[in-house]
């Protein structure tokens, strides 16, 4: 699996702050084999934001792309607006169970409005920004992320299989 990390954030655009959650993410999906072959890191504005996800779906170089910031309800928090924007279906699944989850580890998970999505071949998941939100958050979800790729791969199998427990 061949997968693209975005970083979104105002301060981390500009080197104000270092980002800790793409290089995170980053980390977590090697070890589990996954091949990160591009990290970027821009402001938190919905046309750049929507312009990459197209450029890197739309590539076909990508199986999953995860943004990293922008899930929340500050005025600047427009990730999930320009996901929607560019995706082809909605999976609201992953953003229900990263809730779900995070729920039971804080109250401030209510305010997630992480959304995941599919553009042309590619499984798109926004992320919370800290380092510790986007890793648990794609562990949460982790078990039906290789299932959604092989899918979209064209992947002929049955989709019955329970999940492991």
């Amino acid at each position: 699996m061949k997968a693209a990390i975005l970083t979104l954030s105002d301060r981390c655009s500009t080197g104000e702050r270092a980002d800790g959650s793409g290089p995170a993410l980053k980390s977590w999906l090697e070890e589990r084999g996954v091949s990160v072959t591009c990290t970027e890191v821009i402001p938190d504005e919905a046309a750049l934001i929507s312009e990459k996800l197209v450029e890197w779906s739309d590539s076909g170089a990508y199986d999953l792309i995860l943004t990293t910031g922008g899930t929340g309800v500050s005025p600047r928090d427009v990730t999930p607006e320009a996901t929607e924007r560019v995706v082809d279906r909605l999976l609201p699944g992953f953003g229900e169970v990263m809730r779900m989850e995070s729920l039971k580890k804080t109250p401030h998970a209510i305010i997630s409005r992480a959304v995941a999505g599919i553009r042309k071949n590619t499984l798109i998941i926004n992320l919370p920004g800290s380092p510790k939100g986007a890793t648990e958050n794609i562990s949460f979800v982790w078990a039906a992320v290789p299932h959604a790729v092989a899918k979209l791969q064209g992947d002929p199998e049955e989709c019955g299989t329970p999940m492991p427990g």
